[in-house]
């Protein structure tokens, strides 16, 4: 049976009731059904929910994530216990040594490691033979070997990782068909949640554990996949009906979360996708007010709204948790969240905030701004100009500097017999110097500018075979957070106030339970909110100005009617006019939204 569960239509309640119905009326022995969920707070959520329903305090029914459930085989069939699991930290220290292997040099490791963190799984994942993959982190030629290393140094060790669970099982059941009937006998009824989020393999390892009897009863939204850069395959959702031409079709239709207005808007905005079952979602709720858009002069402007409309809630008696404030990618609300504290508006954020301040090109930056403050007193640092000294180009050696802070007139004559060097040596003092006469803002702007630094990242991102405008966006994204400050100094004690509450708010993330909600939209699944704020909705953002293919828009559009379909009451939908002082376009999903 194929259940299209829209947003707010109950789905756990339908999963959980179809397990009773199967142990209660059909009289199937409850360890023969296996429920199978995306993630450890969903099976664990999805069991309890059960338990109270037929008032029990345990169960045979089996409840897990994929991990969990093709571990358990795995086990089983080779022994395997909690050891043989790489951990996290283990995984990215193995790729960390492959990669310095290679004797590549990032300027952002923890990025790079990610990235070909992913890489790998999807390669994996996929079954892809690796002969033929053309890695997309680094070079082909590293890629291979560091995914060589890598899975020789788990097989010394005798460990897998999470996508070999996956890839093992599959193999296991594949070759052994005796283990694989003792499996068939044992699960007879597969329950599988979150279907629309399913990749192939586990797809294919559902399907031969279902076989031959096929009591296959999945439930998702094929409007809500929005994990296909994980792997999601929302097309096998799509052609189930293909692959099981006798099962039947069900649509829990009834959205009992959001007002009718919300449910409305999000479902004009869906419907512009092509590849979906058509439906007709309704709300129980016919009332609420109506989605209210707004297109402000820039970001500052926008946030002040957002402000303003929390704090009047919270004076008219409303608490921060109903409140959500939803974006795109985990790097947009650096701003916001200053602004946040400014305010006193306590907030938890569901994400992990990148420091922008962490960034190496933040680092140049700041290596320029140190040093213009120290040129007054005669104390440039040597680590402060080694970091930037080549950038942009001034051919300048490490060994021209022996001491801890630079001198100025030894670099000039260690470089006597090249002029043209002096000259550029000549040319970085003098303007430390104008650098250090000015605000944050108006250094910046001499560093990007007249030092010619936007001129060496463009030719870095040309070198690097990556797109300009993606460094110069941190930049664009400085000037503004340096907007306002008088002086390095207080910047700097602006930086070091937000960095301590950020650290005080992740140690206490558990006890902080009256916050307002900061979340990506990918992380805001499943979650509701009596209010929501879905800020920059603009095109490049969302829209992300990454997507370039028809099936990546209908991806980006899912994601935006998640986002929508998480407020209960009360939706405001924001974009600005300008974004880093730049033309911005309102998102063609607001246009889609607004198109009555």
């Amino acid at each position: 049976m194929l259940v299209l569960a829209g947003p707010g239509s109950g789905k756990t309640m339908v999963l959980t009731w179809r397990v009773r119905y199967l142990t209660e009326v059909c009289h199937i022995h409850p360890g023969e059904i296996l429920v199978i969920t995306f993630t450890k707070a969903a099976a664990r959520e999805m069991k309890e929910r059960y338990l109270k329903l037929t008032n029990s305090s345990s169960t045979a029914v089996s409840f897990g994530t994929f991990h969990a459930v093709f571990f358990q085989i795995l086990k089983l069939a080779y022994g395997y216990g909690a050891d043989n699991i790489l951990r996290e930290e283990q995984k990215y220290q193995f790729l960390r040594e492959a990669v310095y292997k290679q004797k590549l040099e990032p300027d952002d490791e923890a990025e790079l490691i990610g990235s070909i963190a992913a890489e790998i799984s999807k390669v994996k994942n996929d079954r892809m033979n690796l002969q033929e993959y053309k890695a997309a982190s680094c070079d082909t030629k590293s890629f291979t070997a560091i995914f060589n290393e890598y899975d020789n140094r788990l097989r010394r060790s005798n460990q897998i990782d999470f996508d070999d669970m996956l890839v093992y099982c599959y193999e296991l059941l594949k070759e052994r068909k005796d283990i694989l009937g003792a499996w068939q006998r044992k699960f007879r009824y597969i329950l599988v949640d979150e279907f629309q989020d399913i990749n192939r393999l586990q797809y294919d390892i559902v399907r031969m554990l279902a076989a031959p009897e096929n009591n296959l009863f999945i439930v998702g939204d094929d409007d809500q996949s929005i994990y296909r850069f994980r792997g999601a395959k929302p097309e096998i959702m799509l052609h189930f009906e293909e692959d099981y031409p006798k099962a039947e079709r069900v649509l829990l239709d009834m959205n009992y979360r959001c007002s009718q207005p919300i449910v409305e808007g999000a479902c004009r905005v869906i419907e512009h996708n092509r590849q979906r079952f058509a439906k007709k979602i309704q709300a129980k709720n016919q009332q609420g007010p109506p989605i209210l858009h707004h297109q402000f002069r820039d970001q500052d402007e926008e946030y002040a709204c957002v402000i303003d409309k929390i704090k009047t809630y919270r004076e008219k008696g409303g608490s921060y948790r109903d409140v959500a404030i939803l974006f795109r990618t985990n790097t947009q609300p650096r701003k916001l969240v200053e602004e946040l504290i400014s305010e006193g508006i306590p907030f938890r954020m569901r994400d992990t905030l990148p420091n922008l301040y962490d960034h190496w090109i933040v680092k140049d930056v700041f290596a320029y701004l140190h040093m213009a403050r120290d040129l007054k007193k005669g104390m440039v640092k040597r680590s402060d100009f080694l970091q930037v000294m080549n950038r942009p180009r001034r051919y300048l050696g490490r060994e021209c500097l022996e001491d801890e802070l630079v001198s100025w007139e030894a670099l000039l004559t260690w470089y006597d017999d090249k002029p043209w060097v002096c000259e550029r040596i000549e040319k970085l003092e003098k303007d430390l110097k104008m650098c250090g006469m000015l605000s944050p803002t108006g250094a910046l702007h001499y560093i990007r500018n007249i030092i010619g630094y936007e001129e060496y990242l463009k030719e870095y991102a040309d070198y690097k075979g990556r797109k300009p405008e993606d460094l110069l966006g941190i930049l664009d994204e400085l000037r503004e957070l340096a907007a306002g400050f008088k002086s390095l100094e207080e910047w700097e004690a602006r930086i070091t106030a937000i960095r301590a509450e950020l650290l005080r708010q992740a140690k206490e993330r558990e006890q902080n339970t009256d916050g307002v909600s900061l979340s990506t939209m990918h992380s805001s699944k499943g979650l509701e909110y009596r209010i929501v704020f879905l800020i920059d909705a603009n095109e490049g953002i969302t829209p992300h100005k990454r997507v370039l293919f028809e099936e990546d828009m209908e991806e980006e559009r899912r994601l935006f009617y998640v986002a929508m379909t998480r407020a209960k009451e009360l939706l405001y939908v924001f974009s600005v006019k300008k974004l880093y002082g730049k033309k911005a376009d309102r998102s063609r999903f607001v246009d889609e939204l607004l198109d009555e």
